[in-house]
């Protein structure tokens, strides 16, 4: 081992051994002698540095763990060693981290509490959000020159014109799978021709607004928490901030705004085409004409079904557009916390705009347009 690390032995009276580590203590040199080091059975007074020609952390760590072991005091250290080992005092890594198994009780209590205290916070930031959100709208009832124009036209192109395609061949598909399984359920009592009323109905009502709500929630609203999210990691929001423009003015109600103006044409357009997918399962498999189909639609189906989905579904673009800025709001700390707020904005708002939907279900039945 030449030009390496060495360490000797020497009897120092009745005062003990003494441990004498010479050469350079560095970490590319320790790793020989090592092991050997921490095999010694000791016990030592002291650690002699005087001899060590160069050190490093490895080396005065090594040298600290030794002290450590023996219980013995280091000396001949120059002044490197020393700032060395008096940064790495109470550091030392040879304590026992193992912990006693906790009851599971106590576990099942611990994590109610957290989600508890969760919840708790999430109400707060909620109603925090929500406070903000009022503010920045007076004030831009106050000022409306300050409402920016190009951002809601923009968010309306986004939420509405973009998704046309993907919501029509949906709501195209969802008509078709109504009208044949309703024929076929509808045929064991010889009345398919009330697949008419069927596909209507439940469209209007129903499934257009409700389906539609599904696909804007799960393409804008993770849009709307990527977006701002992302912002915020990008302290793009901070820096709006600090130029005096208030970020829930620029980035959340232009948003907000969008979802709840495009909803509602949004879930009348998607009706349409289920019920246009209804029409061609008539004319290819029960025998009803396209145009007779269509224009039975107006006689089956009362007006206010039509008005309950359109009453609904501005209602289901608010909680879209809250919670995915909500959430895109929420985010800090690292690019993980946006793939995590955008699975939230989509759950959260999947989840209230279906019990929403159960309300009004409820609601609309005890005030006779059941």
């Amino acid at each position: 081992m030449d030009g390496g690390a060495h360490y000797a032995i020497e009897s120092d009276g009745q005062a003990g051994d003494r441990l004498i580590l010479s050469g350079p203590y560095l970490v590319s040199c320790v790793g020989a002698i090592d092991q050997e080091l921490r095999a010694l059975s000791g016990p030592f007074s002291s650690i002699d540095l005087s001899e060590v020609s160069e050190i490093d952390t490895v080396g005065a760590w090594l040298a600290s763990s030794l002290a450590h072991t023996h219980d013995a005091t280091i000396t001949g250290a120059s002044g490197r060693a020393d700032r060395l080992i008096s940064a790495l005092q109470g550091l030392g890594g040879e304590e026992d981290f193992a912990s006693s198994p906790v009851p599971l009780w106590e576990r099942a209590s611990e994590q109610v509490g957290l989600q508890v205290f969760k919840v708790q916070s999430g109400i707060v930031g909620v109603l925090s959000f929500l406070g903000a959100i009022l503010v920045s709208t007076g004030s831009l009832i106050r000022n409306p020159r300050r409402f920016r124009w190009l951002a809601f036209v923009r968010q309306l192109e986004l939420v509405g014109v973009s998704a046309l395609p993907i919501i029509g061949l949906m709501s195209f598909l969802i008509g078709i799978v109504i009208a044949q399984q309703g024929a076929v359920q509808l045929a064991q009592f010889g009345a398919e021709t009330l697949t008419v009323n069927l596909v209507g109905r439940i469209t209007l009502r129903e499934l257009g607004v409700l389906m539609t709500a599904i696909m804007v929630a799960g393409r804008s609203g993770s849009a709307f928490a990527a977006q701002i999210g992302t912002m915020k990691l990008t302290e793009e929001v901070d820096a709006m901030r600090t130029i005096g423009i208030s970020p829930v003015e620029a980035l959340v109600i232009p948003r907000i705004l969008a979802s709840v103006v495009m909803m509602p044409l949004l879930g009348f357009y998607s009706a349409v085409v289920a019920i246009i997918g209804g029409a061609v399962v008539g004319d290819l498999l029960l025998g009803i004409p396209f145009w007779t189909f269509l224009m039975r639609i107006e006689d089956v189906v009362p007006t206010y079904d039509l008005w309950v989905g359109l009453l609904k579904a501005p209602v289901f673009g608010l909680i879209i557009g809250l919670a995915g800025c909500y959430h895109g709001m929420q985010v800090q700390g690292n690019s993980e916390q946006v793939g995590l707020r955008t699975t939230l904005a989509v759950v959260s708002a999947i989840f209230a705009v279906i019990v929403l939907d159960a309300f009004f279900a409820v609601f609309f039945t005890e005030i006779g347009w059941g």
